[in-house]
């Protein structure tokens, strides 16, 4: 900002940037895990307006900011979001209302000056206002629940390229998903929990974290199995214990592309014909990567400046030049749309009452097909990540990014409902990932520090009314990932909704640092051993953890091996006390008790849903991902030693699966559902 003379306009101008900053949603004190204050710097909270925006490098450029926002909020917004029989204050008055619901019928509204009384019934309306035409969305009160009345339902949660099944594969995809729900079904589980199956860059073997991904609107077509489509199966091709992205994923998209240039002309025309407008524009996007990408570019932003516009001449053109790559960049989408479906048949043919559920990942890589293709909609210049805290003093830079809160308001929400319908439409839940992203997220400006980063506000009342009514609308139970320090009020309004929070073993702990009883969970969670971010029940007991930490020096600063270790034995015999304290302690090196016991421990709470990780049900050491990490830990690499086929012979997966199938759980009182 300007210098201005004097201390008296100096301190104006502050307020007025302040002023400016609260006006467009961004947070200038944030208070940390151990509930101290800070200060967002100035400096800061202009690199963050004006990435959304905001000129603010002048009085007179944050004077017209704070005018234009002003003047947004005085008009009527493209869509109106409230619940069912709700008043809604609108920003004008009105005399007469109607809206035309999803059946064709038109009725009118109670409108009274500047308040309109929605539809008792949820759904969306085309709503008319003197005139003036608008959306508006009517969610239900409540988000569906797994059906607890004859036990509680219980799952598992999987990591899909782990999966072995009865075809040698690289890595699993929805086949393996597809063998494991129904192996896991037939032993009494209602889900599957399953990591994201966002869409990542086609045949790219280094970018392959399922929360990074280019769109969240279509699918990983590495993972379509062609044989859920009654097409001949890919050749065979065994993978190791770790799975060798680089090799694999170039490989499964030629495979793609002979099982393409194989089909008949109906198979093809019945393959590539869609209702999604927007596939289309992902397939240009994928098609444009395939092409540039051998140059070294990564992603639309390293692209000829040319087709960084999906709607100019230049992507035009190469679509109408390359007809048949789009063919075939639709056709993968078809497969795995064929796979998804297949698998989540198998889980309910199987007995499962809920089947799968779908995780989202909380944003996209900036160089991916949702930013070149949702890009009015999308943050600009800003990534996501996590202010400083003890536990990450230099705070945490996730490279992705995520929609704009005044892109979502601009497009009516279009895109953001799209995505959710997306992960909905996998089988019977989702689970969104860092969930409190639905009320803010730490935004940091393109090559600045993290701790430069700011609190941005999302329209938080707006989203979870949206995500209640498409889980309405798709039958679907929704898990809110709210693991950390909530923003104020979300636990109490995601409660209100029915969204499930997650209870994590790990993390459940009383005052004196205790493992709190199985009948101190919340009803309105999802009780779980773990996640793939945490260690798992064996790996925790035998200090697993603790020897990653060693090895990468990562543990605690001025925390030698030695007291890592006694802390450890410490919070074994914390743990063994409230799952099992009637037996004797087993030994580090005996694990299987302590996970049977762990099992048995998430099965007795009264949470609306029990998750074992597979890696749990087999009492493995090893967790899917270190979190911090990304090379130096075989992230998302790690495949099982035998096809899950297999497992209903395995003694211990059977009794692990008894456990959780006898009636322990505390039914959910109906008042709650």
């Amino acid at each position: 900002m300007r210098t201005v003379t004097g201390g008296v306009r100096k301190e104006a101008a502050m307020e007025q940037l302040h002023a400016l900053a609260q006006a467009a949603g961004i947070a200038r004190e944030w208070t940390d895990v151990d509930g101290h204050c800070h200060i967002v710097a100035d400096h800061a909270l202009v690199a963050v307006l004006a990435a959304l925006g905001h000129e603010a490098g002048s009085a007179r450029q944050i004077a017209r900011s704070l005018a234009a926002i002003e003047q947004r909020s005085r008009e009527l917004p493209p869509m109106l979001v409230a619940d069912c029989g709700a008043s809604i204050m609108l920003p004008m008055t009105a005399i007469h209302a109607e809206a035309t619901g999803e059946n064709g019928v038109t009725r009118p509204l109670a409108v009274a000056g500047s308040r309109l009384t929605a539809p008792a019934d949820p759904g969306y309306y085309d709503l008319v206002l003197d005139g003036r035409a608008v959306r508006l969305a009517v969610a239900p009160p409540k988000c569906p629940l797994p059906d607890a009345t004859a036990r509680r339902p219980w799952g598992v949660s999987v990591q899909i390229p782990a999966l072995r099944g009865a075809r040698p594969s690289p890595f699993g995809g929805f086949g393996e998903l597809a063998e494991a729900a129904q192996v896991f079904g037939a032993a009494g589980a209602d889900a599957l929990a399953i990591n994201p199956v966002h869409a990542l860059f086609p045949g790219h073997g280094e970018g392959y974290s399922p929360y990074s991904p280019s769109s969240r609107l279509f699918l990983n077509g590495a993972l379509a199995d062609p044989v859920l489509a009654g097409l001949p199966p890919f050749a065979a091709n065994e993978g190791g214990p770790l799975i060798d992205w680089a090799g694999a994923l170039p490989r499964r998209l030629d495979a793609l592309r002979a099982v393409f240039a194989a089909l008949t002309p109906a198979e093809r025309a019945r393959a590539t014909s869609s209702d999604d407008a927007m596939l289309p524009r992902h397939a240009l996007f994928d098609a444009l990567d395939c092409h540039f990408r051998p140059g070294g570019a990564h992603g639309w932003r390293d692209w000829p400046s040319a087709f960084h516009d999906p709607s100019g001449s230049a992507a035009s053109r190469f679509a109408a030049d390359h007809p048949e790559e789009i063919a075939f960049h639709l056709f993968v989408q078809w497969l795995a749309r064929q796979g998804l479906a297949a698998a989540q048949t198998a889980a309910t043919d199987a007995g499962m009452g809920i089947g799968l559920i779908a995780d989202l990942a909380v944003g996209v890589d900036p160089s991916g097909s949702d930013a070149w293709s949702l890009r009015h909609a999308m943050l600009d210049g800003l990534t996501i990540g996590a202010p400083p805290d003890p536990l990450g003093p230099q705070g945490q830079n996730w490279s992705i990014t995520g929609f704009s809160p005044e892109g979502l308001r601009a497009s009516a929400y279009a895109p953001w409902i799209a995505m959710i319908r997306a992960g909905l439409a996998a089988g019977g839940g989702l689970r969104i990932d860092h969930a409190f992203g639905l009320a803010r997220l730490w935004v940091i400006p393109e090559g600045a520090a993290t701790g430069d980063g700011a609190y941005l506000s999302y329209p938080f009342d707006d989203l979870i009314r949206l995500a209640t009514l498409e889980a309405h609308r798709a039958g679907g139970l929704v898990i809110a990932e709210d693991l950390g320090t909530a923003p104020y009020g979300f636990t109490e309004a995601v409660t209100q909704r029915q969204m499930l929070g997650m209870r994590v073993l790990w993390f459940e702990r009383a005052a004196d640092h205790g493992f709190i009883g199985a009948q101190d969970y919340v009803p309105l969670s999802v009780a779980m051993t773990g996640t793939h971010d945490t260690v798992t029940v064996a790996g925790w007991w035998r200090g697993r953890d603790l020897d990653w930490a060693e090895k990468l020096g990562r543990l605690p600063q001025d925390t030698t091996r030695e007291q890592a270790e006694a802390i450890r034995e410490w919070d074994r015999g914390l743990l063994w006390s409230t799952l099992h304290h009637d037996a004797p302690r087993p030994a580090p090196d005996v694990a299987a008790p302590v996970v049977d016991a762990a099992i048995a421990h998430i099965a007795a709470t009264p949470s609306a849903l029990a998750l074992v990780s597979l890696e749990d049900m087999l009492a493995l050491e090893e967790q899917p991902n270190l979190p911090g990490t990304v090379d130096v830990h075989p992230n998302w690499r790690r495949r099982l030693d035998a096809p899950t086929g297999v497992l209903p012979g395995d003694a211990d997966v059977k009794r692990r699966c008894a456990i959780l199938s006898r009636d322990k759980g505390v039914a959910i009182p109906p008042s709650s559902r």
